[in-house]
């Protein structure tokens, strides 16, 4: 009796790794990632490619990431299929990275509920239309900021934002990111928990651009 109930449990379980449900989200957020800090924090000790000053990489797109108001869906099985080595390559210069394509996609892309080109059209659009502060590229020296202070350079290059609507985050003592929150025709609109996981700090590190 036992082994049965046992083999009706697991059959009744969803399969693992299954991840949640595509298309079941309110709103994205669109996540703009300091280069410089990303490199100094985890990719110099990775020697990855977009650290090479060469690049001139700046604010780069960690990813659009569908929202819910309390959490938000990862890992999502859909029917879309996985998107070809080309289109991923042909991130790279949004996302630092083909390899950051590919894993946005798998972890987040997946649970937008549309193709794939889809995804990284809607992807390429949103970080198109956040106009990056060209005043922080300038910066020569560390620095040590509020967040208020990025924040506010980025309300004043997008006038069409107010505060409610994105949230700096830091981590390892550096600012590490931007996050906007938009509705899934990439309107901003008023952020929830995005705000929560904003910096808590006084001030952190801004390093200047490779």
């Amino acid at each position: 009796m036992r082994i049965l109930l046992l083999v009706l449990a697991l059959l009744a379980a969803p399969p693992a790794g299954a991840g949640d449900r595509a298309g079941d989200f309110t709103h994205y957020i669109v996540a703009l990632s300091w280069n410089a800090s990303w490199c100094a924090a985890e990719g110099d000790a990775r020697d990855a490619p977009q650290c090479d000053p060469r690049h001139d990489h700046g604010w780069v797109l960690h990813g659009l990431w569908p929202q819910g108001d309390r959490d938000w869906p990862e890992n999502c099985a859909t029917a879309e299929r996985d998107p070809s080595r080309t289109l991923t390559d042909s991130m790279a210069d949004v996302f630092g990275s083909r390899g950051l394509a590919w894993y946005q996609w798998k972890k987040h892309g997946r649970c937008a509920g549309i193709p794939a080109r889809a995804y990284f059209d809607l992807a390429r659009e949103a970080y198109g239309m956040i106009r990056r502060p060209d005043l922080l590229r300038q910066i020569e020296d560390p620095l040590t900021v509020s967040p208020d202070v990025i924040e506010k350079a980025f309300l004043e290059e997008n006038p069409a934002l107010r505060a409610n609507q994105l949230a700096v985050t830091c981590r390892d003592g550096l600012i590490r990111e931007v996050r906007v929150c938009v509705s899934k025709a990439l309107v901003p609109r008023t952020c929830t928990l995005e705000v929560e996981r904003g910096c808590r700090a006084r001030t952190a590190i801004f390093p200047p651009m490779r």
